[in-house]
């Protein structure tokens, strides 16, 4: 017993050692993610910061893409006893499916969260409950204060941190803020070549066509076809970015007219006849005879409706769509020649658009090269693009022959600098400015004259081309050869057309008519018009 004092203090010793350690296991290990957070908290203005992610507007100011300071909602799901409870509570008051929430609070987690931008509603509810585990927090959020209005072109911020698709995907590292030692630096404001009210109109137009023909899906683009500025952008159906993490089909976030692939139809004919003018092979003049069909080995080729349209002009060619009369130019042209001219009208190369992910079709299976290949790609069948790589070529009829760059962002504006986009014209003319020149009056023709003429607007030239084309079983995922039943409807067409300012196509997914005269045409003039009228474009003649 005389040693009684000293095994005591040693005892003492051991405990308050025990007691140290066990602390510490609970402080950095189990409760590591919550007291780091803490910490870094309490330690910002001593770190580096990172500064705002940049804004991005429309052409005409109006806001498409800010940052915000919202509360939200996370759970600890760990320290949460009475979970079935819980997820009740959350469910009923946050409009959410209890499934969501008791998938996240069945992790072993400390930190689940459950929403974003809280309402003023919500919160309130929220901060009435005394629910162990359940916590709101404060962040900056990325707000879409346009919501649904050109999404696949804006995209969206990931939960991450990092844009995804569209303007937020390309242009992400303008668009971060900068980091620095108390003292953050704000990522660039970008400003669009987006027009709001014409954006507005196409996205209205698009709506109406589900309403009016029942489309599966349709695209609008609207751009100046001397400098590849686009005012419009238009995809239905399209999302609300504020959402997107609710989304549960990933494809309606991709934008249909830079990454998706459709075989043109008809629309495709002026630019079989525009090789063939620039090779003085024909000219809008040149006559040959229709007999409604042309076969090719096994194959046989018919014109719409299995007309039989006799001797015609290569105008009429185009005014009545007639595919035979496709095939004749495209033979009068030759396969190298024809190949050529597609390859320098840009189909088999990306357009270098400024939105995230372009994509194009190789064309495999044209290039093999057998005869039936190129009589059907003459009127734009089993020959594929995107819709802005089609658009881009065409804009080179309506603009002297030049190949333009397609772009969407104006201007980045970073600590007061201005940095604008400069146009980037193709300094070789891909066919001659007389072959454009001919080619515009064939397109007023077909307007004027042809099954366009829905497209008519009073005191003005209108030049542009019908497609309807067959959707192959492949285009529609289903593993099977040839076409459905199913079709792209669509128009192209430029004003004024002597001097054009704007030129639009509209595709539309399987309308409920027979062909594009009675469902992309009355569309096109529609938007036509209100460009016209918007912009305060003076006519051609009275």
């Amino acid at each position: 017993m005389k040693h009684w004092r000293i095994n005591l203090i040693f005892i003492l010793i051991i405990l308050f050692g025990a007691a140290i350690i066990s602390r510490l296991i609970y402080l950095q290990i189990i409760r590591h993610d919550l007291y780091k957070a803490l910490a870094q908290g309490q330690q910002r203005d001593f770190q580096f910061l990172k500064g705002a992610r940049g804004e991005i507007f429309f052409k005409d100011g109006q806001i498409l893409a800010t940052n915000v300071r919202e509360k939200y909602l996370f759970v600890s799901p760990i320290e949460i006893k009475e979970k079935e409870e819980t997820v009740k509570t959350l469910s009923q008051i946050l409009s959410l499916d209890e499934e969501l929430i008791l998938e996240k609070l069945k992790r072993d987690s400390l930190f689940e969260k459950i929403k974003n931008n809280l309402t003023k509603e919500e919160e309130d509810a929220l901060e009435k409950l005394d629910l162990t585990g359940v916590y709101l927090g404060e962040g900056v959020f990325r707000k879409y204060p346009q919501e649904f209005t050109a999404s696949q072109t804006i995209g969206f911020l990931g939960g991450e941190g990092k844009g995804q698709y569209g303007v937020e995907g390309y242009y992400d590292d303008i668009l971060q803020g900068e980091e620095g030692f108390q003292k953050e630096a704000k990522g660039a404001d970008i400003f669009l070549t987006l027009e709001y009210n014409i954006q507005f109109m196409a996205e209205k137009l698009l709506e109406e066509a589900k309403e009016n023909l029942d489309i599966e899906g349709g695209q609008i683009i609207v751009l100046d076809p001397n400098s590849g500025k686009i005012s419009a952008l238009a995809n239905f159906p399209n999302f609300n970015p504020n959402h997107y993490s609710e989304i549960e089909d990933f494809q309606i976030f991709q934008n249909s007219l830079i990454q998706k692939i459709f075989e043109p139809g008809s629309a495709f004919k002026p630019i079989t006849m525009a090789g063939a003018l620039d090779q003085e092979k024909i000219n809008p003049q040149t006559t040959y005879v229709d007999t409604g069909e042309v076969k090719i080995g096994g194959y046989t080729i018919y014109n719409y409706n299995e007309m039989v349209w006799g001797e015609r002009t290569m105008t009429e060619v185009l005014e009545k769509s007639i595919n035979t009369g496709a095939v004749f130019i495209e033979r009068q042209l030759g396969h190298n020649l024809f190949l050529e001219y597609i390859e320098r009208f840009g189909f088999f190369e990306l357009t270098g658009i400024d939105l995230q992910e372009e994509v194009f079709s190789e064309n495999k299976e044209f290039k093999k090269g057998y005869e039936i290949n190129f009589a059907t790609a003459s009127f734009g069948q089993g020959i594929e693009m995107t819709p802005i790589q089609f658009v881009r070529a065409f804009s080179a009829i309506a603009n002297g022959g030049r190949l333009v760059r397609p772009f969407v962002v104006e201007k980045i504006i970073k600590d007061d600098k201005v940095i604008e986009t400069q146009p980037e014209i193709s300094s070789a003319q891909i066919i001659s400015a007389k072959t454009t020149s001919q080619l515009t009056a064939m397109l007023i023709s077909v307007v004027e004259h042809g099954f366009a003429k829905a497209a008519k607007i009073p005191g003005y030239y209108i030049a542009g081309k019908t497609g309807t084309a067959q959707i192959s079983w492949s285009a529609l995922d289903i593993d099977k050869r040839g076409y459905s039943d199913k079709t792209w409807q669509s128009f192209v067409g430029f004003a004024p057309a002597f001097n054009p300012r704007f030129l639009i196509l509209i595709k539309l997914d399987n309308p409920k008519t027979k062909t594009a005269e009675y469902s992309a045409v009355p569309i096109f003039k529609e938007l036509a018009k209100y460009i016209i009228d918007y912009w305060q474009i003076p006519p051609d003649y009275e």
